[in-house]
């Protein structure tokens, strides 16, 4: 079978080297010059399962007002003229709920424990490297009231059996010894001892290599311009060098797949949320972190990467604005140095961003469309890079028309056009 898939990112190139697998003869077109080179190229750097959870849960209305009035706020909203991000916004709020929370979180949790149980076996069988650790997540809280809401959580990891662990001040300053000259600031903390972190970048460039050695082709610096399609079937992908044309299609351009999607009548409510982060030398390694934190105050991710931390957070609803305002930058290290504030100098370090495609309900779209040959894998938002490899086998396990290993009906397009 011929899969084309549009998209060399994370989720373009782990579907390759899965379908490749399974027998496929593979093509990946991706407009750059090479893979990773979008919201892959720099992401908080975090594996984590049982961090999955949905941005919409109860509260986050009333948290979003705050939020706003705040220097250092996880959110920015840019309110633009443009009707898919008010639909989307609205979609979201409509999530904010008890029910659809615990729904959209074991939903997520499903997808991301298969997924890091796939990169497991994959890692074994390759001997792939990507500066992975795989010493757990911790998440930080520094107001009791954090703590008490994080029972909610606790509830959905239970139902998936997924281990965890509630620390003190104590039990965290233990587990992350550089939080000790910060520890009052420290209420307790939610440590998940099975997640791992790694360099997404890294590992997505490593896989490539490997799905070419399988005989994938990569055209890179290729332009989509269109999905072409008659009687209910893509019939194939025009682009500035000629159509490309295949037995299957996989749309997996993140936030991009939109307008490709549109091309064929389907409107995908995915909603370009865009994330920045920062490299930070270490030069402090007895202070450094050992592992991956999340500061639930501003929502940071603070990884470690061989001798760098990455810091990661923000999500702004600007649609596809480019800039990189130094307000960010502040945020990011605000965190940071609140944390760790001897391990290393911030302040030369260049800003980054991505759109992270994101899902009014937080999961994924997995699975087929109304169009016979025409598959998605996209809208994974902030967990492309936790949820890829379980992504990837569960669609080419569809394409090659097998039972998937975890429930997939609910993550499949009608579900999100229900929504």
């Amino acid at each position: 079978m011929k899969v084309v898939i549009i998209g060399a990112g994370i989720i373009g190139v782990t579907s390759a080297y899965f379908l490749a697998k399974a027998g496929c003869e593979v093509t990946v077109l991706e407009r750059h010059p090479g893979p990773a080179q979008e919201t892959s190229f720099a992401n908080a750097g975090q594996i984590s399962p049982g961090y999955s959870a949905p941005w919409a849960a109860p509260g986050i209305p009333m948290k979003a007002v705050k939020w706003l009035l705040s220097r250092h706020s996880p959110l920015v909203v840019r309110p633009k003229l443009d009707t898919a991000q008010w639909l989307w916004m609205l979609k979201m709020l409509g999530n904010c709920t008890e029910t659809a929370y615990h729904r959209n979180k074991a939903r997520m949790v499903r997808v991301a424990e298969y997924s890091r149980d796939v990169l497991e076996e994959l890692r074994q069988q390759t001997g792939i490297e990507y500066n992975h650790r795989t010493q757990g997540t911790l998440q930080v809280f520094r107001y009791a009231k954090q703590m008490d809401g994080m029972h909610k959580d606790i509830d959905v990891l239970k139902q998936f059996g997924v281990n965890y662990e509630v620390l003190d001040r104590d039990g965290c300053v233990a587990v992350e010894p550089g939080l000790q000259r910060v520890r009052e600031k420290i209420t307790g903390g939610l440590r998940l001892p099975h997640d791992e972190t790694g360099d997404c970048r890294m590992f997505t460039i490593a896989l490539a290599r490997l799905a070419r050695e399988m005989g994938v082709t990569f055209k890179y610096g290729t332009e989509v311009k269109t999905v072409l399609h008659e009687a209910g079937r893509v019939t194939g992908i025009a682009t500035q060098h000629g159509d490309i044309t295949g037995d299957a299609y996989i749309l997996a351009a993140g936030s991009l797949s939109v307008r490709l999607a549109k091309t064929v009548g389907i409107h995908l409510p995915i909603y370009p949320v865009k994330g920045y982060s920062i490299n930070v030398p270490i030069d402090n390694e007895d202070e450094a972190p050992r592992s991956t934190l999340m500061d639930e105050t501003y929502k940071v991710a603070i990884t470690r990467l061989g001798d760098t931390v990455r810091i990661g957070g923000t999500a702004e609803l600007n649609g596809y604005a480019s800039g990189l305002p130094d307000s960010r930058r502040d945020t990011l290290l605000h965190s940071f140095r609140g944390l760790f504030p001897n391990v290393g100098t911030p302040d030369n370090t260049s800003l980054w961003a991505g759109f992270r495609p994101m899902t009014p309900d937080g999961t994924p779209i997995i699975g087929g469309t109304a169009l016979s040959n025409l598959f998605l894998n996209t809208g994974h938002g902030t967990l492309g890079w936790t949820m890829s490899c379980g992504s990837a086998r569960v669609i080419t396990d569809i394409i090659m028309k097998k039972t998937p290993d975890i429930d997939v009906s609910d993550l499949v397009y009608p579900r999100i056009k229900a929504a």
